[in-house]
């Protein structure tokens, strides 16, 4: 059985939108036999990486810190992929930047040169064969992920694993809508879910489903702009 770690940096934890999306995408998993472990960055009592790099030199693979991480780190190892999902900030929240962080004593500490830069890998008992990227963001255009999407993939890269892919839904509040395109983009969401599991891939098809425009740009800036006026105007009456 395939064995996956979600984590899901969402500050507004089950009730956001990343938890909206991911939970299709997770669906897809289950229905291929997954075992799918969730938990919430924010839920988590983690304090941020120290720097001492204990992990590295005193006790490899072995973190001083006692928190929440220490229950997190062998179901970490035991994983078969790492599902990272957050809303983008700049580019992350807090609190999976901290998990992310304290990821280093799942590294072993040897480096080598590939292709002109350092990198390490997991340690031999850390299963993690693959981490993928499920993000959400409010704007319209996917470029927003660029920046994020580099990010998990430079520390795929840290720890010589494979970048499964990113499932990426931008102006993802509109999957709050039911309409045909919202029901597309899940039901894409589920196959892809699926299709990782079952077969080790992403499809790019199902993906670009899965980020496709869900209106206009020229819509999407007058709804936003719709709404705000209206939340200015209740407030306004609300200070009467």
């Amino acid at each position: 059985m395939v064995k996956i770690i979600v984590i899901n940096g969402s500050a507004r934890m089950d009730k956001g939108n990343t938890a909206l999306v991911l939970e299709s995408f997770l669906d897809g998993m289950k229905q291929a036999g997954a075992s799918v472990e969730l938990f919430y960055a924010r839920g988590l009592n983690v304090k941020p990486c120290t720097g001492e790099l204990y992990c590295w030199h005193e006790r490899p693979g072995r973190c001083y810190i006692e928190d929440d991480m220490q229950k997190l780190y062998p179901k970490l190892r035991q994983a078969d992929i790492l599902v990272l999902a957050t809303p983008v900030y700049l580019p992350l929240p807090g609190e999976i930047q901290n998990v992310v962080n304290r990821l280093c004593p799942l590294i072993e500490p040897i480096l080598k040169s590939k292709n002109g830069r350092t990198r390490a890998k997991f340690h031999n008992e850390v299963n993690i064969r693959k981490i993928v990227l499920v993000s959400v963001c409010g704007w319209w255009e996917t470029g927003n992920f660029d920046t994020l999407v580099r990010v998990i993939q430079e520390i795929a890269k840290d720890v010589n694993c494979e970048f499964a892919g990113a499932v990426l839904r931008p102006h993802a509040y509109l999957m709050r809508r039911e309409t045909e395109k919202t029901r597309e983009v899940t039901n894409a969401l589920k196959e892809v879910g699926f299709e990782l599991v079952k077969h080790g891939t992403m499809p790019q098809d199902l993906l670009e489903t899965i980020r496709q425009p869900l209106i206009s740009e020229e819509e999407y800036r007058q709804d936003l702009t719709s709404e705000y006026l209206e939340n200015k105007k209740n407030n306004s009456s609300g200070l009467n």
